[in-house]
């Protein structure tokens, strides 16, 4: 499968469909028209949209407008009549919280403009080469170069966005290894891209570099960043809490615990699923992008890939 930036298909459909040759169990996927976009008003000048992708984060100032995400390529145009109904002025900045498709679907249709593009400085490597994700049986082409992100940093920034305090920073090795998140300090808001899923088992890319456990890391590390009160949106699934967090955290932690044991026997991948160690998580986790069986297949793996990315880096080699 060779997935075109013109028209790049449902990435987790393709992830999904891929992934071992397992069917799709959310009917959402089998739906013939793409879900609604729908806007959620935050704060007056913070807004969640969603139903395009990953969710799409907006900060408005009378400079213009901050997009934290851009949804899928083959609806960026909609995107943007969505955005123009909120408020009047231009984006003026996107930023992306990582590589994937479904996140970064309006870079070129902005960037085209002359929308700055903000990302970690991995976002931009992957988004400049073709990407083939075996796991998935997926090939993902490069970003023309008005997609690309012009500003990139390593470790993480802040600006001043019209009254707004805006903090980012990325957390390694993770959902892959370009995840950053975003905190709207005074509207205290939490962007996370996919570095939480809320309410379901997440994606995880371990072809560039995410795997389980720094899943599991992320999201200690997210729980800290605000208060109790801070409302956060989630790379998929409704606003959440840091309740709904502590929940996604405590159950990734103890996937991470099972699957470690399993893979210090050396267990095969069917041996795991035989074994199923999210049984008694399935009716909490599995009625979203991906059931137990189908997280076990990307998620298990992962594990043995970081340690072979990480002894790989250590010697010099890989990206």
């Amino acid at each position: 499968m060779s997935i075109l930036d013109s028209d790049r298909r449902d990435f987790l459909r393709a992830i999904i469909g891929g992934a071992a040759g397992v069917s799709i169990g959310c009917s959402a996927f089998a739906q013939a028209e793409p879900d609604p976009i729908k806007v959620t008003k935050i704060t007056g000048t913070v807004f969640l949209i969603s139903g395009d992708g990953g969710n799409v984060g907006l900060v408005v100032s009378d400079g213009g407008l901050l997009m934290i995400d851009g949804g899928y390529a083959a609806r960026a145009g909609e995107l943007q009549k969505v955005i123009a109904s909120v408020a009047s002025q231009p984006v003026r900045t996107l930023f992306n919280t990582h590589w994937h498709p479904d996140h970064v679907g309006s870079n070129e249709f902005l960037g085209r403009t002359g929308v700055k593009i903000i990302a970690h400085k991995n976002t931009r490597y992957w988004l400049s080469r073709q990407v083939r994700i075996e796991a998935f049986h997926s090939t993902f082409e490069p970003l023309k170069a008005e997609g690309l992100p012009v500003e990139v940093f390593t470790d993480g920034g802040k600006m001043n966005w019209g009254q707004e305090k805006v903090e980012y920073k990325w957390i390694p090795n993770s959902h892959t290894c370009t995840d950053a998140y975003v905190f709207l300090r005074s509207a205290n808001v939490l962007h996370t891209g996919d570095l939480f899923f809320n309410g379901v088992y997440p994606a995880i890319d371990s072809t560039t570099g995410g795997w389980i456990g720094g899943m599991a890391a992320a999201l200690d590390k997210l729980l800290k960043v605000g208060d109790e009160q801070t409302k956060i949106i989630p790379g998929h699934g409704p606003l959440a809490t840091k309740a709904d967090m502590k929940a996604a955290r405590d159950a990734m932690h103890t996937i991470y615990g099972r699957l470690v044991l399993l893979s210090k026997k050396k267990a095969s991948i069917d041996e795991v699923l035989k074994a199923n160690p999210v049984s008694d998580m399935e009716a909490r986790w599995g009625g979203g992008f991906l059931n137990g069986e189908q997280f076990l297949r990307i998620a298990y793996p992962s594990i043995a890939t970081h340690a072979q990315q990480m002894k790989n880096a250590k010697a010099g080699l890989g990206w």
